[in-house]
């Protein structure tokens, strides 16, 4: 059974970092295409950014500059490093892993971003 635990979430000033961390565990990390998501206050869920599992990474356009996503494989975890944070940013955000293809699709129970003053 695949389970995905995100942390760090919180309360952050404007311009403030965070890094979100998402704990993979129950098959085989390295064969995961992982993502964060992010669904704010009154809006759909939206993709964030995204590594395949060979490290090729994409970013959604309003956040490219501010936000980076790693993988370290042998941890078996997928990061979001968020700096320059805005209040629009506020979300809570949710890890994903899938194999592309197939019904191997996972979501993480999420984690709260609070930016405000």
């Amino acid at each position: 059974q695949v389970q995905l635990v995100e942390s760090g979430g919180g309360l952050v000033q404007p311009g403030g970092s965070l890094r979100l961390s998402c704990a993979f565990s129950g098959r085989s990390f390295n064969i995961y295409d992982m993502a964060w998501y992010r669904q704010r206050p009154g809006f759909a869920r939206e993709s964030v950014a995204s590594i395949t599992r060979g490290g090729v990474m994409d970013y959604a356009e309003y956040i490219k500059g501010r936000f980076t996503i790693s993988r370290d494989n042998a941890m078996s975890t997928v990061y979001l490093q968020m700096n320059n944070l805005k209040p629009e940013d506020t979300a809570v955000y949710y890890c994903n892993g899938k194999i592309r293809d197939t019904s191997h699709d996972y979501w993480g129970q999420g984690t709260q971003v609070t930016v405000s003053s």
